[in-house]
């Protein structure tokens, strides 16, 4: 619309430039914020001891062993980080066949969560329940038959799921996609007294090849070989199966749900969110993490300024959470700017 001024001269009533003139105009009216609270970091922790490292293709993530983990979750803690995902790279004589290690009391998941709840008693520590770094052909169920048996794998996971809780781990994350472990999974822990532990679903988890970092990382790569997942974790091409696979974990009892990866699934988010409502977190996996420190090391981005961008992306399609290997840096940066 155009006005016509005293002078006869013509300008527009709406400049939408007026709020983007100043630094402390755009923040008055950004409609979207970042904040540490907002950030959960997912770390690799081993038996070995101090810090092992840097891991192929993701410079500036490591492995812990635990009292190295505990000394920078103090810092980073004492920063506003508000959660902490775990992983564990066990050793290839632990690794067997039916992945019983996943729910050995004494396990270096077990062990790790009681020590950091020891450590950090109001951190919450979020626990994956899945078989794949745990067997010794790197799924994340059990075979049959060269077959992933559903059924047998979700009873395995309802082992794993109370051996964790057991030790104290906040949040049950199940991330192997098998049908009706949310269901069974919620069934065993209020059987069992557990009635406030959090079921976080990755309830819409493609068969990405983005996970390729994470899983040298681990080591269950060269477990895997060249075998999919594609039986069990979602077909990129599918979006209202995103649907119909959270809406099922709902009902079975999930309190939140998990997108992964996060960059190439942005409408899957956006869908999940408005359409559920419920707590939607967001995984940038390790190959979104490598893909843009590559693009930092040829000099094509500017680190800083593409993961607060990538991040206020997740945030502007409906993420209230964010896994990302980048929180130390992030939430470090937040703090400086506040």
């Amino acid at each position: 619309m155009t006005w016509h001024g005293f002078a006869g001269q013509s300008f527009p009533a709406t400049r939408m430039r007026r709020f983007r003139a100043t630094s402390s105009l755009r923040r008055l009216v950004a409609e979207h914020r970042l904040a540490p609270e907002d950030l959960i970091w997912p770390v690799f922790v081993h038996e070995s001891q101090g810090v092992s490292g840097p891991i192929q293709g993701m410079p500036g993530v490591v492995r812990f062993d635990v009292d190295t983990l505990l000394e920078e979750l103090y810092h980073l803690v004492s920063l506003g980080l508000c959660a902490v995902a775990i992983f564990p790279v066990v050793m290839p004589p632990k690794k067997t066949i039916d992945g019983a290690e996943a729910w050995n009391p004494d396990g270096l998941m077990q062990r790790t969560i009681k020590a950091i709840k020891a450590s950090h008693p109001d951190l919450t520590v979020m626990a994956d329940c899945a078989l794949d770094p745990f067997t010794s052909h790197g799924h994340d169920g059990i075979l049959r038959n060269d077959r992933i048996d559903n059924d047998l794998t979700v009873a395995a996971l309802v082992r794993q799921a109370l051996s964790l809780v057991a030790a104290g781990v906040d949040v049950i994350a199940p991330s192997d996609m098998m049908d009706g472990r949310i269901g069974a999974i919620r069934q065993a822990l209020e059987a069992h007294g557990h009635v406030d532990t959090v079921l976080l679903s990755y309830a819409a988890k493609y068969a990405s090849c983005f996970y390729g970092p994470f899983r040298s990382a681990l080591g269950s790569a060269a477990n895997l070989g060249g075998a999919s997942k594609a039986s069990y974790q979602m077909q990129p091409a599918n979006s209202n199966e995103a649907l119909h696979e959270v809406a099922l974990d709902l009902q079975e009892g999930a309190d939140a749900v998990l997108i992964k990866p996060g960059m190439p699934y942005l409408d899957i988010l956006y869908r999940v969110k408005t359409t559920f409502g419920v707590p939607t977190f967001v995984y940038q996996v390790s190959g979104e993490y490598a893909a843009l420190q590559a693009a930092v090391a040829a000099g094509s981005l500017c680190e800083e300024a593409a993961f607060m961008e990538v991040m206020l992306g997740f945030k502007r399609a409906g993420a209230d959470a964010i896994v990302t290997y980048w929180a130390p840096r992030a939430i470090r940066l937040l703090r400086e700017h506040q």
